[in-house]
C-alpha cells in the first residue's frame, strides 16, 4: 500500500478531481491517500466525501487526515502539492493594486505583478516541504500543482535538487483538442513534439500519424479565417507572426506578451472575448463567485460518488507508471540539464518526459527556434529574479523582476513599478514572512528645474559626433 500524501487537499479543483483519478486506476486502489490541509472544515468535507467514494465503490483504499504537514509526509511515496498561500484575500491584491498602475491582468496567477507575489509567497513553503520530505521521505516524488509552476519549480530545482520533482499542467492535453478540431485529425493521431516553458511550451511539429502529413499548413490557413481566428486571437497572432502554436489560452498568453493588454486599444482588439479569453481579473472574479455560491453549501455532498474514467490530469498516470514499471509519456516541467540548450541551465523547462519505476526520465530536445526561445527567454529571466527575491529575502530582486515583467514593462515607467511593488509588499507582509518587513528602497523622482545647470563632464562620443556633423553641415563649401 503506497502511500500517497496530498498537501493543500482543501483544494477545490485539484484533489477531488486527482482523487477520483488514483481511484479509477486498478493499480493504486489499494493505497493509503492522506489529506493534509491547514484548515480543518475544507479538509473534513474532502475526507468525508473520498471516504464516500472508496465505500460506495468497495475499494480497499484507505483515507486519513492531518492538519500536520510532517505527519502527512512521513513514510510518503508520492507527494502531490496544490497549495495557495493567502487564498483570495491575497489574490484580490494581487489584482486589483497592479490595476491602480495600469497593469490589467485577466489571470494573474503566472507572471506579472500577480504572479511574482504568489511565488513569492509559495516558494519559501515549498522549499519547507521539501526539508521535511528529505528528513521524512527523502525517496518520495513530488508532484506539484501549484502556480506559478514556472518560478516554484525553477526554485525546486535550485534549492531542492535532492528531491525528485516534476511540474503538471493540463496545457498540452487541451490545447491538442483544440488543434485536433482545426485541423479536423483525432487527437490520438496527432503526432507532436512540443517544448519550451510552462504556459509558454511550443508545438515544434505537428504530423498525422497515419500518414506523415504536417499539419502546420493546414492549421496556419485556418487561422486566416475569422471563425477560427476569434476563439484565440492571441495565439493565433502569436503563430501568425512567430511561426508556432503554444500551448495557453489567449487570456493567459496575453498577460506574458507585451502587444496584447497594454491599452485599451490591444485589449479591445485582442481580448475581447469574455472570461478566460481576456477578461480583465476573470480568474479572479470566478474563484470570488464560486467561494460565496458555495459559502455555506458543502459543494461535495452534490458531487456524485460513483468513480469515472479519468481526467486529462498527468498525476495517476504517473504513479501508475512508477508502481507498474509501465512507462508513460507526458509533457512535465522539470530543471534543464541540457534539455532545453537555449535556454539557462537550470531554469524550469518543459520538455518531453517518461516516467517508469526508476522515477522520471526527461528527453533533450536541444535548441527551439531562436524566436520561440527568445519568447520564452522574456518570461524566463522574470521568473529568475522572482526567485532570487524568494530565496534571499532581498526586496530589490523582486522590484526588479516586476519591472523587467512583459506586461508590467509596456504600462509602467521603472518608478511606477517600483512604487506598485513596494504596495503590494505593504498589503502582503502577513504571507510574505521571509522578508521580514523589509520593501524595495523608495526611490522617489529627481526633479530637474530649468535653471538647473550640469556639472562639466567630459564629451560624449555621440555628443562629439553630432558636433561633428553640425560643423559638416554648417561650414561653407566654396
Amino acid at each position: 500500500m503506497a502511500k500517497i500524501a496530498m498537501i493543500g487537499a482543501g483544494s477545490l479543483i485539484f484533489c477531488k478531481t486527482l482523487v477520483s483519478d488514483i481511484l479509477a486506476t486498478e493499480a493504486l486502489q489499494d493505497s493509503e491517500i492522506c489529506l493534509m490541509n491547514r484548515t480543518r472544515p475544507k479538509l473534513d468535507r474532502m475526507v468525508k466525501f473520498v471516504q464516500r467514494m472508496i465505500t460506495e465503490n468497495g475499494m480497499p483504499a484507505k483515507v486519513t487526515a492531518t492538519l500536520d504537514r510532517r505527519e502527512a509526509l512521513k513514510g510518503a511515496k508520492y507527494v502531490i502539492v496544490m497549495i495557495q498561500v493567502g487564498g483570495t484575500d491575497a489574490f484580490k491584491m494581487d489584482y486589483e493594486i497592479p490595476l491602480k498602475y495600469g497593469v490589467d491582468q485577466c489571470i494573474g496567477d503566472s507572471l506579472n505583478p500577480g504572479g511574482i507575489f504568489r511565488a513569492l509567497r509559495t516558494i519559501p513553503v515549498l522549499l519547507e516541504i521539501t526539508r521535511d520530505m528529505e528528513e521524512l521521505c527523502p525517496d518520495a516524488l513530488l508532484l506539484n500543482y501549484a502556480n506559478p509552476m514556472g518560478a516554484n519549480c525553477y526554485a525546486l530545482g535550485r534549492g531542492a535538487p535532492q528531491i525528485q520533482s516534476i511540474g503538471l499542467c493540463h496545457g498540452v492535453q487541451t490545447t491538442l483538442d483544440l488543434i485536433s478540431g482545426y485541423v479536423n485529425v483525432p487527437k490520438e493521431q496527432v503526432d507532436f513534439l512540443c517544448a519550451g516553458i510552462n504556459h509558454m511550451a511550443w508545438f515544434l511539429s505537428l504530423k498525422d500519424k497515419r500518414t506523415g502529413r504536417d499539419l502546420y499548413p493546414t492549421l496556419r490557413k485556418n487561422f486566416e479565417k475569422p471563425e477560427f481566428y476569434i476563439n484565440e486571437k492571441v495565439r493565433g497572432e502569436v503563430m501568425r507572426h512567430f511561426g508556432y502554436f503554444m500551448t495557453e489560452s489567449t487570456g493567459h498568453l496575453s498577460e506574458y506578451l507585451p502587444w496584447f493588454r497594454k491599452n485599451q486599444k490591444a485589449l479591445d482588439l485582442y481580448c475581447d472575448q469574455p472570461g478566460f479569453g481576456g477578461a480583465s481579473g476573470a480568474y479572479y472574479k470566478y474563484c470570488v463567485m464560486i467561494g460565496k455560491k458555495y459559502e455555506k453549501v458543502d459543494y461535495l455532498s452534490l458531487e456524485a460518488s460513483k468513480i469515472e474514467k479519468r481526467s486529462c490530469e498527468y498525476c495517476s498516470y504517473i504513479l501508475e507508471a512508477a508502481e507498474t514499471d509501465r512507462p508513460f509519456k507526458l509533457n512535465g516541467n522539470v530543471r534543464n540539464d541540457g534539455y532545453i540548450t537555449n535556454l539557462p541551465q537550470g531554469s524550469c523547462v518543459e520538455v518531453p518526459v517518461f516516467v517508469d519505476k526508476r522515477g522520471i526520465h526527461p528527453v533533450r530536445v536541444g535548441a527551439l527556434p531562436l524566436q520561440c526561445a527568445a519568447l520564452n527567454q522574456s518570461n524566463v529571466t522574470v521568473q529568475q529574479l522572482t526567485v532570487e527575491a524568494a530565496m534571499t529575502g532581498d526586496p530589490e530582486y523582486a522590484m526588479q523582476a516586476v519591472a523587467m515583467d512583459p506586461l508590467t514593462s509596456a504600462v509602467c515607467t521603472l518608478a511606477e513599478a517600483r512604487a506598485m511593488t513596494r504596495e503590494l509588499f505593504q498589503a502582503e507582509k502577513q504571507w510574505l514572512g521571509s522578508f521580514k518587513g523589509r520593501l524595495p528602497a523608495d526611490r522617489p523622482a529627481i526633479k530637474t528645474p530649468k535653471s538647473v545647470k550640469g556639472v562639466a563632464v567630459p564629451v560624449d562620443p555621440a555628443l562629439a559626433v553630432a558636433n561633428r556633423f553640425g560643423k559638416l553641415a554648417t561650414q561653407k563649401t566654396r
